[in-house]
């Protein structure tokens, strides 16, 4: 195999935080980033109240080799602390870049699952996906799985893609300019940025050609649990649902423009 298509070299992983002190637990990301070559973790402090800023603090001075900390002055919500974090990344020189949720939803380990769907000829961007499978270990409340089909059907309507998982917060991205074009500008949802992330890719941009859907696939995970204390709570799952309006129209902007 080529080495450059290695999923997991020159590796960065965003984890956005915002108070997460008391559930943080780093042990399972440093085991992760140390056995992928060249794989680090940025941690971006999103304006946290609580004692965040001193955990991420202390996490960089005893492992400076394996993780980086961006302190935002304040909350500006997860779509930014993500854009900010993968952004940093790329400028550092990142070969793969994705994100993860501070609570481990997704465990760390399955970033190597994901990883490997990126040694796939033409695959530039591998996603998670929590699909409740015959000897998976997925554990989602009702009313969040539920919520999320429904998501999930009207995104796939948006991003003119069949798309099982939009939300799953764990995905992976090969740095490409289309990537880079797509992280210029602020996202308009706080929640529903993936669908952006994707979209703005899909669409392309002046200068930028779009990429193509094959080049992105789904992994469904192996284990993923709800976990408390989530900051996406059903009224803002709601919310987000109204929020998807605003980025269709966004994005059939861009596909207009991309066609010109």
């Amino acid at each position: 195999m080529d080495p450059a298509r290695q999923p997991l070299l020159g590796l960065t992983v965003v984890i956005p935080c915002y108070n997460e002190a008391q559930r943080l637990d780093a042990g399972p990301l440093l085991e992760f980033a140390r056995a992928g070559r060249g794989a680090s973790l940025l941690f971006v402090n999103d304006g946290s109240t609580d004692d965040t800023g001193r955990v991420l603090d202390d996490l960089a001075a005893r492992h400076p080799d394996r993780v980086r900390v961006i302190a935002m002055p304040v909350n500006s919500g997860k779509a930014e602390a993500v854009r900010r974090g993968m952004r940093e990344a790329l400028e550092g020189g990142a070969v793969v870049v994705g994100y993860l949720d501070a609570d481990l939803s997704t465990p760390p380990g399955e970033m190597q699952v994901i990883g490997a769907a990126l040694e796939r000829p033409g695959v530039e961007v591998a996603i998670g996906a929590r699909v409740a499978l015959l000897g998976t270990d997925i554990e989602r409340s009702p009313l969040r799985h539920y919520l999320g089909r429904v998501f999930a059907s009207l995104a796939s309507l948006i991003l003119r893609a069949r798309i099982y998982d939009t939300q799953c917060g764990a995905k992976l991205f090969r740095a490409t300019p289309a990537l880079s074009a797509a992280l210029s500008q602020p996202f308009i949802s706080r929640w529903a940025f993936d669908i952006e992330l994707l979209g703005r890719m899909l669409a392309g941009s002046a200068g930028v050609p779009r990429l193509p859907l094959s080049a992105i696939v789904e992994v469904p995970l192996h284990t993923w649990h709800d976990v408390k204390g989530s900051k996406l709570t059903p009224f803002a799952m709601g919310r987000t649902l109204l929020e998807l309006g605003r980025v269709g129209a966004d994005l059939a902007g861009r596909r207009r423009a991309g066609a010109r």
